[in-house]
């Protein structure tokens, strides 16, 4: 974790308004221990929430993508952008979605580890190149759309905007982990 501790805390239970209480059961699905601590700390923020959750359910369960091939773009979102709570997340849906721990583990390898598909591959450096210079190349692209239709490429470029957009509040504000949640790999 980039911070030790929070910069801002969950919103503990006992602050929680009617507006927070409507919200959160509807992210408790991910966590059978009760909502995750980045649901509980944008609570501190319940209009931003509320929208913010739209299209973060589209992104994560209305997607066009498939879900291992989401879940794989996703965690190369969270590795490059340095955020252990993102990466320890979806390392438990990308499981859920497929991927096995030793692709999670080389997906911290980025697109040039030996053992990718041809479709991994260009993922996972579409993904470093926006991450990197905020823009696919020619070549990348090209490669892409062999792949994916207009509404694909539409939702891998959105739910890459929007992990790094998590990742960087998740750093910033420096929401841990939960509990016996796991991060990076070792």
């Amino acid at each position: 974790m980039l911070l030790h501790k929070p910069r801002i805390h969950p919103l503990p239970e006992s602050e929680w308004t009617p507006e927070v209480r409507e919200l959160l059961p509807k992210t408790s699905g991910v966590n059978t221990r009760g909502p995750l601590n980045i649901f509980t700390t944008l609570a501190r923020h319940p209009g931003l929430f509320k929208r913010w959750t739209v299209f973060g359910t589209h992104v994560l369960f209305k997607s066009t993508l498939p879900p291992r091939e989401r879940e794989l773009v996703i965690l190369r979102t969270g590795w490059l952008c340095k955020s252990e709570y993102e990466f320890g997340q979806h390392t438990r849906i990308g499981r859920d979605c497929g991927l096995t721990d030793d692709e999670i583990r080389r997906i911290t390898l980025g697109p040039d580890a030996p053992g990718w598909s041809d479709v991994d591959r260009v993922l996972l450096r579409a993904t470093d190149e926006l991450h990197a210079d905020q823009i696919i190349s020619d070549a990348t692209w090209a490669a892409l759309a062999a792949t994916w239709n207009e509404r694909q490429l539409f939702d891998l470029l959105f739910a890459i905007g929007q992990y790094t957009l998590v990742s960087m509040f998740l750093n910033t504000v420096g929401v841990q982990l939960e509990e016996g949640a796991e991060g990076f790999p070792k």
